[in-house]
């Protein structure tokens, strides 16, 4: 025959269980505090930071892309120490190769470029005549091209007056010599934070490494920081050898048809082609404003515009998804909300960093976790996905 529990031992062990439900909706309600807390505090951050790093920007700027260049610039920089060269000397070698590439950049687009600038008033009148049969099809543009002209008269004018014997940059060090003082120490601050950066990155990563609690802590620690330099450099080694061969292509195709200077615009469709989306139609613009100014007639004159919007179409939707592939495939809407965002706060230098430090923080974020807001605001409770949901004896009311 079963034995009925007694009532008084049936009470023992429901005030027994008790304590351990209190604790677990008390665990739990502590946990919530927490996410809250850090949802909040995480929102303020997010909220403030833009405006700190737009305010911020002489600052912020040349040391987020002097921290960008150092760590596209690290595997070259452990090539060269796999071989035995010390870390200050490879770090010199690496940034002297930057130093060497930008150089060259410059002297091919910014000293031809300035000497278009120069011409442009005097090509208005063969921009109006290369424009006539359109200008008659659309009279509105006649008031346009002649307020065009009078900006460009007083403009030049202007020049004339503040002096008309301007030496033109011909490197980056007759820039360094000419530009503002603050420009000077902007690019220069850039400079050495590469060269320290790159001169104490095995150190500081080997430190960062052995500074953790635990061998999984340190080896998650390794990871992430290789990958942020895989992903990086990869990215944007492979975009440059693709974009410096789209431009030259440009060149040489332009060089056919007779376009003055046509390496200038191939380093132009090159270097814009770094901004997604907007880069290459600046571009078309620029070189259906070169052929205005270099050809006779319409057709002839969108040529060049023509050659460059083909080749880039034929870039982004096959020889760039085939060559980064999927391991670097990012979503479209991603690219356009961090353009957007780097462009306001940092403007066209903030536009050819967007994506690189895009990658940066989704490699970061992979690594660490990404907080579940949807499962807060709507859910049990639970900031990231490793909380726990709540007790089940846990009563709302």
């Amino acid at each position: 025959m079963a034995r009925h529990p007694d009532p008084v031992e049936r009470d023992i062990r429901r005030d027994a269980a008790r304590p351990h439900a209190s604790l677990n909706r008390e665990a739990w309600e502590r946990n919530r505090l927490v996410a809250s807390i850090a949802l909040f505090s995480g929102t303020g951050l997010l909220v403030a930071l833009p405006f700190a790093l737009r305010a911020g920007a002489e600052f912020f700027l040349p040391l987020t892309a002097a921290l960008v260049i150092a760590v596209c610039l690290v595997p070259l920089l452990e090539w060269l120490e796999r071989r035995h060269i010390p870390s200050p000397v490879a770090a010199l070698i690496a940034l002297g190769t930057f130093l060497v590439f930008a150089n060259t950049a410059l002297v091919l687009i910014v000293v031809p470029a300035s000497n278009w600038i120069a011409l442009l008033p005097d090509r208005i009148g063969q921009i109006k005549r290369t424009l006539a049969p359109v200008i008659d099809l659309y009279t509105q543009a006649q008031g346009f091209i002649d307020g065009l002209m009078r900006m460009v008269s007083e403009t030049q004018t202007l020049g004339d007056r503040i002096g008309a014997d301007v030496i033109q940059p011909g490197s980056l060090l007759q820039i360094l010599t000419s530009a503002a003082p603050g420009v000077v120490i902007n690019i220069v601050f850039g400079l050495l934070v590469i060269f320290f950066f790159l001169s104490g990155w095995t150190r500081l990563r080997r430190r960062t490494i052995r500074g953790r609690g635990s061998f999984t802590g340190a080896l998650t620690i390794a990871r992430v920081i290789q990958n942020v330099v895989d992903a990086t450099s990869r990215y944007v080694l492979t975009i440059s050898v693709i974009n410096g061969t789209l431009g030259l292509t440009v060149a040489l195709l332009l060089s056919l048809i007779g376009m003055p200077t046509p390496f200038m615009w191939g380093g132009f469709v090159a270097l814009l082609n770094f901004v997604p989306y907007f880069g290459p139609i600046v571009a078309a613009v620029l070189l259906a404003l070169g052929g205005l100014m270099s050809f006779p007639t319409v057709g002839w004159a969108l040529l060049p515009a023509i050659i460059m919007i083909g080749l880039h179409l034929v870039e982004a939707n096959i020889i760039t998804p085939m060559v980064l592939g999927e391991r670097l495939k990012m979503s479209p809407l991603l690219i356009l909300v961090s353009l957007s965002f780097w462009t306001w706060v940092w403007g066209t230098a903030g536009a050819l960093l967007a994506v690189p430090l895009l990658i940066i923080m989704q490699t970061i974020l992979a690594a660490a976790g990404k907080p579940d807001i949807a499962g807060f605001l709507f859910e049990a409770g639970t900031l990231t996905s490793t909380l726990h949901d709540p007790p089940d004896d846990y009563d709302e009311s």
